[in-house]
């Protein structure tokens, strides 16, 4: 189930860096929230899905080592994506 292309393209539009940016960490960053959204909402109610339930995992590892790179080199920009998208900060 990948994202709809509306929905990536919301969240690249929102959070780019520049007119054709698709690839810094705070625009993977917010993919990957709508995906592991998009994961937890299906998980919900399919429980027994567990080939889901480790991709939703990987998933949330790869955002979580995303955030840490994007606290160690941009802090500012750190505490902005994780308001916006309401994420728990340590």
């Amino acid at each position: 189930m990948p994202l709809a292309k509306e929905v990536k393209a919301k969240a690249i539009e929102d959070f780019h860096r520049h007119e054709k940016d698709t690839g810094s960490p705070e625009v993977q960053v917010a993919i990957l929230t709508n995906r592991i959204n998009q994961l937890t909402e299906h998980l919900r109610k399919n429980k027994q899905d567990q080939s889901c339930r480790r991709g939703l995992l990987k998933l949330v590892g790869q955002r979580r080592r995303l955030l840490t790179y994007l606290r160690q080199s941009n802090y500012p920009a750190y505490l902005s994506v994780t308001d916006r998208l309401q994420l728990r900060r340590k």
